[in-house]
């Protein structure tokens, strides 16, 4: 494994402004060194690590890393700053820069090793040693571990990277790696007994004892700094750190004997925890794997204090003072980790309810403009199919889909404050959420009912998990108790105290609506339009979505309505088809795997499925992502303007026989599409060539074994 990093594999003298630049420069190393087949792609696909959480760690360490099919070999390359690199990091720049790139389907021996490294960086002799090495090759051979070992006494994380052969999270699971045991630690931690043990302890005359799972989106660098940052904290503080790192090269479940004997539970996570239910019963911290790197005495602190209190996670997993997230988390994620503001936690609380609810509006919107192009538009006059459906009859048909989607509708509103409750509360939450959701609908308070009633719900329920309760009765809180209380007390709100006037909010928006004209109107198709093509499946997006499609979530929508839901599917439509047009257009400004994206990217945009233009804003996201809210804009503003109207929420142009105007509605499409592709093929054309644009063979013709395979980014 010697071979992962060497002499020119590192540079000390990195002269990189950005992390994007930085990022360039050791990946074409890797390139001349045949570790990575596809520069960009393989840019693009820690471009779209990068996206989803700064890799900048404190202490000026910054370790941009991703899995790519574009990596033929794991492999490591070092770049040394003086003047420091931007990562993201709470305490400023870094000047100790890896590359980590895996690939796609790297062995668990290889991971294995690149976690090792990142262990290492944990190590302040080593880093030290990395910011005073005078030559490549001895920067590599000290990476590599052949140097002089860095720390005083071996430790966990501390082995050379070159040797490290056996799993790691096995270490971490029998018992904590560099612990001591028996009498050799009794000495040590004699002293700390007493501050450990104290009022958090399970029992007096031991240490308190926390077991931890760590894991990150990728499983290679932050899941095992963040388990070496924990196990260094609590050798500090005199308690007991055992973690189980759930990592790309799999996991080592902690012992059970291990998880009852403990005190207290970190989960440092940003993806869901395998098997959360474990640590039900326990004083549980949850928070995001960063914090565990940075922050990671304040962490013990913080269950050891909730100990102290006597506050526990429910038998299911739900956090005990709030902790939300378990096996099978909302794609959302959780609630955030510690110190993020409220505005940060509303928002991804909210984002739980919408992605759980938009499947529910797919298919009903669909189902029921299915079954207006089948019957007409009187087929919602029909009477039920139960009473009368007649096989040979196509108005019979119409009817089925019409009502079958009118019941998904139904549900929305219901799903929606339910699984907002859940992202707050997890599954405790859902309960009073779908409760609370289908009296919104009871006393007509729409979807402002609905969120209104999942916020509730969850704040509900976090309030009762607070309360300290005997160990006897815990068994019967989530079965019973909670969902009893919480139902009662959300029930009473809604009918009784705040339904009535959410209601009449919810009567004023709809006429509002329904006022809408002229100018007004293009302004909201221009502003929904920058909203759907700002982060392309994101937050924003699905905001302006969900404005979209609670208009028409009704038996008998709108016009207003229906021009906005218009608008809003248009204007989603336009990024993945002009970055389709432009890679066939303007080919030589984009690389091979850019030009695959933009085939796949016609169906994408035709189907208006917004994350087709993803790989392109990730790649290049200043002049991307700009130039299609221009042309997003352009598409709603004329969509608003030539009065077309939708009544399904999804399909592209598959459901354009369902459109208003459906003409005037194509060429306002069409407008933003070429708008977008214009300015992005200008900006584009502004900047040097694309490194490896053009794979040119020996006579200068296109090399025919260059990798011509769609490629989406690989970043887990």
């Amino acid at each position: 494994m010697s071979d992962m990093i060497s002499a020119d594999l590192v540079d000390l003298d990195l002269s990189a402004e950005t992390k994007e630049a930085a990022a360039r420069a050791l990946a074409e190393r890797m390139v001349a060194r045949g570790r990575v087949t596809d520069l960009e792609g393989f840019l693009a696909d820690v471009a779209a690590r990068e996206a989803q959480m700064p890799t900048g760690l404190d202490g000026g360490i910054g370790i941009p890393h991703c899995r790519s099919e574009h990596v033929t070999e794991p492999t490591l390359a070092f770049g040394r700053s003086a003047a420091g690199i931007d990562f993201g990091a709470a305490d400023g720049p870094a000047d100790l820069v890896f590359l980590i790139a895996a690939p796609a389907g790297a062995d668990d021996a290889h991971l294995t090793i690149l976690s090792a490294l990142a262990r290492q960086l944990m190590n302040a002799e080593f880093t030290a040693a990395l910011r005073s090495v005078g030559d490549a090759a001895d920067a590599a051979a000290l990476i590599r571990g052949e140097g002089p070992a860095p720390a005083d006494e071996p430790r966990a994380g501390a082995e050379p990277v070159g040797e490290s052969t056996g799993d790691t999270t096995s270490e971490t699971a029998a018992g904590g790696p560099g612990e001591k045991s028996g009498e050799e630690k009794s000495g040590e931690e004699e002293s700390g007994a007493e501050g450990s043990g104290g009022e958090g302890s399970g029992e007096s005359g031991r240490p308190f004892r926390i077991v931890a799972v760590t894991s990150c989106p990728t499983g290679i660098a932050h899941t095992y700094m963040a388990a070496e940052s924990l196990e260094n904290a609590g050798r500090e503080a005199g308690v007991e750190v055992v973690v189980e790192t759930q990592g790309s090269a799999g996991f080592t479940r902690l012992d059970p004997a291990v998880i009852a004997a403990a005190d207290g539970v970190i989960l440092a996570h940003d993806v869901a925890v395998r098997e959360k239910d474990r640590f039900a019963g326990k004083p549980t911290v949850d928070t995001g794997v960063k914090a565990a790197v940075n922050r990671p005495g304040e962490l013990i602190g913080e269950v050891r204090s909730k100990a102290a209190r006597g506050e526990v996670t429910a038998a299911d997993g739900a956090g005990a003072g709030g902790a939300a997230g378990a096996d099978g988390a909302p794609p959302v994620g959780r609630g955030g980790e510690s110190g993020e503001g409220y505005g940060t936690r509303l928002r991804t609380w909210l984002m739980s309810g919408v992605s759980y609810m938009v499947p529910f509006v797919a298919a009903g919107g669909l189902l029921i403009a299915l079954g207006f192009a089948i019957g007409g538009y009187e087929i919602n006059k029909a009477p039920s199919v139960m009473d009368h459906f007649v096989w040979t009859q196509a108005d019979s048909w119409a009817a089925l889909l019409y009502q079958i989607g009118g019941v998904s509708f139904a549900f929305l509103v219901p799903v929606l404050a339910g699984y907002i409750a859940y992202g707050m509360a997890d599954r405790p939450g859902l309960v009073p959420g779908f409760v609370g959701g289908s009296i919104a609908l009871t006393i007509d308070a729409g979807f402002l009912g609905g969120l209104a009633a999942g916020l509730i719900s969850g704040a509900v329920v976090l309030a009762i998990q607070r309360v300290r309760i005997p160990a006897a009765l815990r068994g019967i809180m989530p079965v019973v108790v909670i969902p009893l209380i919480s139902s009662a007390v959300v029930g009473f709100l809604m009918f009784v105290v705040i339904g009535k006037p959410i209601a009449s909010a919810q009567e004023a928006m709809t006429d509002w609506l329904n006022g809408l004209s002229g100018a007004n109107a293009i302004l909201l198709g221009a502003l929904l339009g920058l909203m759907m093509c700002f982060d392309l499946g994101g937050p924003v997006n699905k905001v302006a979505y969900t404005f979209a499609t609670a208009g028409i979530a009704v038996s008998d929508p709108s016009d207003s309505a229906m021009k906005i839901m218009a608008a809003v599917m248009a204007a989603g439509m336009v990024p993945p088809l002009a970055m389709a047009l432009a890679t066939t257009v303007r080919a030589r400004l984009f690389n091979a795997a850019e030009r695959e994206n933009g085939k796949a990217a016609w169906v994408l945009g035709a189907s208006f499925i917004s994350e087709g233009a993803i790989p392109f804003a990730a790649a290049d996201p200043l002049r991307v992502i700009p130039s299609s809210m221009v042309g997003g804009a352009i598409t709603g503003a004329l969509s608003m303007a030539f009065g077309a109207t939708l009544r399904a929420p999804h399909g592209g142009v598959f459901v354009v026989p369902l459109i208003g105007n459906p003409l005037l509605y194509l060429v306002a499409v069409a407008a933003g599409v070429c708008v977008t592709t214009a300015l992005v093929i200008v900006l584009k054309g502004l900047r040097r060539p694309v490194p490896g644009a053009t794979a040119q063979g020996p006579g200068g013709g296109t090399d025919p074994s260059a990798p011509s395979g769609a490629k989406q980014p690989v970043a887990a």
